[in-house]
C-alpha cells in the first residue's frame, strides 16, 4: 500500500465528509430493477464507466479491491492530467455496490472520491459520486474555482455514461 495524501481515509463510505475540503455530492437515477443494479455495479467496479467516459484507467486489479492502485488520466496530449489513487474501500452488497479511491503523491488534488450504485426498495437504481478534495499541486491551486466546476461536470458525465451503459445492456437483454 502507498501513502495516502490525507488522513481521513474512508470518510466517503458513510460520511460525514471532513471539514477543510471542497465537498461534492452528485446523484443520478440510472435504471430500475436487479438486472440494472448488477450491470451498473459491474461497470463501476470494473472501471468500465470511467473508461467509457473518456478516462484512461490503469489498475492493478481487474475490479476494485482495497489496496489496489488506480491511475486515472484525463485530457489530451500535454494537457493530460495523471491522477494516481488507491482503492480505500469496496462494497459488494445486495443493495449497494461501489468503491472509493484516495489520492496518492503526485495527484493534482488531495482527498477521496466514491462511486456507489444503490438499489432502493422500490427498485430504483441510483448512482452517487461523493468526494472531498482540495488542491495539492500548484496548477490545481492556480485553477482555483474552476476545479470544483470541472469535478461536478465529470460527476455528471459519469452518471450519464453509466445510464447509457445500463440502457445498452438492457436493450441487449431484451
Amino acid at each position: 500500500m502507498s501513502t495516502l495524501t490525507y488522513p481521513e481515509a474512508g470518510a466517503t463510505r458513510l460520511g460525514p465528509l471532513p471539514d477543510g475540503y471542497h465537498h461534492l455530492h452528485h446523484r443520478d437515477r440510472i435504471g430500475h430493477g436487479r438486472a440494472d443494479f448488477e450491470a451498473a455495479g459491474a461497470a463501476v467496479t470494473e472501471f468500465r464507466m470511467h473508461r467509457a467516459a473518456g478516462a484512461r484507467v490503469r489498475a492493478s486489479a481487474p475490479r476494485a479491491e482495497p489496496g489496489a492502485s488506480v491511475r486515472v488520466a484525463l485530457g489530451v496530449g500535454p494537457f493530460r492530467f495523471i491522477a494516481p489513487c488507491q482503492v480505500i474501500w469496496t462494497e459488494y452488497g445486495p443493495q449497494r455496490i461501489g468503491f472509493a479511491y484516495g489520492t496518492l503523491p503526485r495527484h493534482p488534488e488531495c482527498g477521496e472520491e466514491s462511486f456507489v450504485v444503490d438499489l432502493a426498495d422500490d427498485g430504483t437504481v441510483s448512482f452517487t459520486v461523493m468526494a472531498f478534495s482540495r488542491p495539492a499541486r500548484w496548477y490545481a491551486r492556480l485553477a482555483g474555482p474552476f476545479v470544483p466546476v470541472a469535478q461536478r461536470w465529470y460527476a455528471r458525465r459519469l452518471g450519464s455514461t453509466l445510464h447509457r451503459i445500463v440502457s445498452e445492456g438492457r436493450d441487449q437483454r431484451n
